[in-house]
């Protein structure tokens, strides 16, 4: 398949217009969010979504989220909003959350994978509000990406995954906030938080009072997903990696980066700006870690992730070790993607020691 590609901002109605066209004609084209790059499709036409699925490579019970560009195209994706959604809407949208809402029998079983409910956002980035609107249909889209692997957040990236499977890649330059959005379960009893992201938890509670958090959070591979990113290992890189959390994160990784030095292996981390200095100052000249920062805080780690965890595929380490950061704020979605791209094989680094939290066949030098 040719794959078309547009910069955006040679010419934006030109880009757009086509690529709406694509979508609108049953295809499939990769566009950027506030979030991360989407693989848009209609998102009521069965057939267009089922490429979504064959470009990713991704399993059929993983459901998808229906795009939209205004909020009235919600009401016939829906068989009823109940006050919590509302609420949800008029503060969060546009934005990077995600509601799941009763479907209706308009919403075709392959985007939802037979569930009862359907998973509706409505994105602030306005290339993607364009394109939306264009297409004339709510757009279905997951990440940009190969199932399995780090989400794309520039259109490059995208490409390395997408050339030749998908109709078009609209490049609208990097995205700002880097994790996927926040989806939020309104149909429960108490709205139920299924994966975090940029719209935190006290931003939730400040606007609804009580939120719960979804146990398939803890990655129980026997609990069927209600919304994207619940059961499979998600946003990894090719080599194995483990991640420190706790208290004393910073300073066992940093003590595992010294052990692994002497003795020789080929190991990628990852780590902010002070853990990178110090263990930088502290290796021999000719070291053999590949060192890569996020930055100085979550909102860095939440932007720069994926194109870290990229950057190591194109290095090769034979292992990575990662400090994980507390869940405060941004901190609950950038551990979550943490987590998953070490596939749960979690250290707990404290004053007593390191304990396996997760996990199972840790390196030796990783404790010793």
């Amino acid at each position: 398949m040719e794959t078309k590609f547009w910069e955006v901002k040679k010419n934006p109605e030109a880009a757009i217009a086509e690529a709406a066209g694509l979508i609108a004609a049953g295809e499939v084209v990769a566009f950027p969010t506030e979030t991360v790059y989407g693989l848009g499709a209609d998102g009521l036409n069965a057939e267009a979504v089922a490429k979504i699925f064959a470009a990713k490579g991704r399993p059929a019970d993983n459901p998808l989220i229906l795009h939209i560009a205004d909020t009235e195209q919600i009401y016939p994706l829906t068989s009823g909003l109940n006050a919590n959604a509302r609420a949800l809407m008029d503060t969060f949208w546009p934005g990077p959350l995600t509601i799941v809402v009763p479907r209706s029998e308009l919403v075709p079983d392959i985007v939802t994978a037979g569930l009862d409910t359907v998973a509706i956002r409505m994105p602030s980035h306005p290339v993607a509000a364009a394109l939306i609107r264009a297409a004339g249909c709510p757009v279905a889209a997951p990440s940009a990406n190969v199932s399995g692997k780090p989400s794309p957040t520039n259109a490059k990236d995208v490409a390395d995954d997408m050339t030749g499977k998908v109709a078009g890649i609209l490049d609208g330059g990097s995205c700002g906030i880097g994790v996927e959005s926040t989806v939020v379960d309104t149909t429960s009893p108490v709205p139920t938080i299924l994966r975090p992201g940029g719209i935190t938890r006290e931003m939730l509670e400040e606007r609804l009072g009580a939120v719960e958090i979804d146990p398939a959070l803890n990655g129980d591979p026997a609990l069927r997903p209600k919304a994207p990113g619940m059961k499979y290992r998600h946003y990894a890189p090719k080599a194995p990696m483990y991640l420190y959390e706790g208290t004393l994160a910073a300073q066992r990784l940093t003590e595992a980066v010294l052990r692994a030095q002497k003795q020789g292996l080929h190991i990628g981390v990852l780590c902010d700006d002070a853990v990178k200095g110090r263990l930088e100052e502290s290796l021999r000249r000719g070291h053999t870690a590949e060192i890569f920062s996020w930055g100085q805080g979550k909102a860095d780690l939440a932007e720069h992730l994926y194109e870290v965890l990229r950057d190591f595929d194109r290095v090769s380490p034979e292992l990575i070790i990662a400090m994980g950061v507390d869940e405060k704020g941004l901190g609950l979605a950038v551990m979550n993607r943490l987590r998953k791209a070490a596939g749960y094989q979690i250290l707990q680094a404290e004053e007593g020691g390191i304990t396996v939290k997760n996990g199972s066949g840790f390196p030796e030098f990783l404790f010793s």
